[in-house]
């Protein structure tokens, strides 16, 4: 076959080719069903590599030749011959991936008379490959369709090339004998790649790509051509089939952006975060009528035990008002009253009314004579000993906003809890329980 008959025919294979997979990717994109894993469940973006297909095996076939772009070759003349592949894959992510390499065929260099580089005209290798390399996804031209159906890759690896130079001819002719005899030489290789893959279905893809060989040795020609080191291309077209069962995808093929717009916009999802909405609202009315405060008076509604207080009246912790004494009366309130005890009900810091003329006393004094008092709360013994000393503190604290709401100077009023320290009555009974509930004033 002439080789500009066969130029034409490998270039309309590989249109046709390309074609073929752009109609299938195209057909393949518009579905916008949902697969679901083995285990019944829709795919996660974090639910991890199990709910994907990941192993791939793959053939090809294709032409070899001594010639690369942008690099000092061997020989000048564009030759073809077969070269053929296969392969196994492992999906890692969706755009990374190992690959197990075979290639194997024939490279046939020609050289025009007058400018070969290396003094040989032509030569013939025979090689068989194996490499380790890593494939990522570059890119897809589907990108905005919901399911990748085309993907353009790149790929770089290390491996072993066994060759064995069948023919190599000098420049005037003489057919030189091989340096290596029939040995089979044996040397590292890189191969570098990149190609195109249209998806046929989720288990099926077309695979087309040029790669790059790599080898670390100047004597794949027969002819030394150090400091250049030999190389080869291969141009292929090829299937992959990746196993597994349906009902799961094939990682390659996956959108991880469609993914995760499917998992943010899960129907259930969405129903719990409604129905996170409807608590959130509710908790919000309840605590907005835990702070309701009708009158005003800075008790919420639910603790004021005296609702409609006028506006502006001084209250106790109840919402009940505060009725100071007024000058003309102070003279006649019974003598000891003042300083005495100040009693609470079980569990409260909540001043009772009848302890209102011990307190009015007990302010009247502390403003006539500019004294200082201490005020010490205590509790009884019910209860665990942090809480007992926390009621105390409160208990002397509601005996101190009295005061200071009736003039006295909160400076002149310190506050101290003793919890269930220092009873004056037995715990035992409940009549002592009731006195060692108490408040007590220590004058200064």
């Amino acid at each position: 076959m002439k080789y500009s008959t066969l130029k034409k025919t490998a270039g309309l294979t590989f249109a046709s080719l390309m074609v073929a997979g752009i109609a299938f990717a195209q057909t393949d994109s518009t579905k916008t069903t949902t697969t679901v894993s083995s285990d019944g469940a829709t795919p996660k973006v974090f639910g991890g590599i199990g709910q994907y297909n990941t192993f791939s095996i793959g053939v090809s076939a294709g032409i070899t030749d001594g010639l690369v772009p942008f690099t000092i070759n061997t020989t000048n003349k564009f030759k073809v011959d077969l070269g053929y592949g296969a392969y196994l894959r492992q999906q890692l992510s969706h755009t990374f991936s190992l690959q197990l390499d075979y290639l194997g065929g024939k490279v046939h260099g020609i050289d025009k008379a007058g400018t070969d580089k290396f003094g040989i005209s032509e030569y013939t290798t025979n090689f068989n490959s194996a490499a380790l390399s890593a494939v990522f996804n570059i890119a897809s031209v589907s990108f905005l369709h919901r399911n990748n159906a085309v993907n353009f890759y790149g790929s770089a690896g290390l491996g072993l090339d066994m060759y064995k130079i069948k023919s190599n001819t000098l420049a005037d002719g003489t057919v030189q004998t091989l340096p290596f005899g029939d040995k089979n030489v044996k040397e590292l290789f890189a191969p570098v790649g990149l190609g195109v893959k249209f998806k046929l279905s989720d288990a099926v893809a077309l695979n087309l790509g040029y790669t790059v060989s790599f080898v670390q040795g100047y004597n794949f020609s027969g002819a030394h051509t150090y400091p250049t080191f030999s190389h080869y291309t291969y141009t292929y077209g090829g299937l992959e089939y990746t196993f597994g069962p349906k009902s799961k995808k094939n990682l390659e093929w996956v959108n991880p952006v469609a993914l995760m717009y499917d998992e943010l916009y899960d129907a259930a999802l969405r129903q719990e975060v409604e129905a996170l909405k409807g608590r959130v609202t509710n908790v919000e009315t309840a605590v907005s009528d835990l702070k309701k405060d009708s009158d005003g008076d800075g008790v919420a509604d639910q603790f004021d035990k005296c609702p409609g207080t006028p506006a502006g009246s001084v209250v106790d912790g109840s919402g009940c008002v505060i009725v100071f004494p007024k000058p003309d009366t102070i003279a006649a309130t019974p003598k000891g009253t003042a300083y005495s005890n100040i009693q609470f009900e079980f569990d409260s810091s909540v001043l009772r009314t009848s302890s209102y003329p011990v307190l009015d006393a007990t302010s009247a004094d502390l403003r006539a004579s500019g004294k200082g008092v201490e005020v010490d709360g205590f509790a009884s013994s019910e209860g665990t000993a942090a809480h007992n000393i926390a009621l105390s503190k409160d208990r002397a604290n509601s005996v101190k906003t009295y005061l200071v709401n009736s003039g006295v100077d909160a400076k002149k009023v310190k506050v101290k809890g003793f919890g269930e320290t220092q009873p004056i009555a037995d715990n035992a009974t409940e009549d002592g329980r009731v006195l060692n509930r108490r408040v007590q004033f220590k004058q200064k």
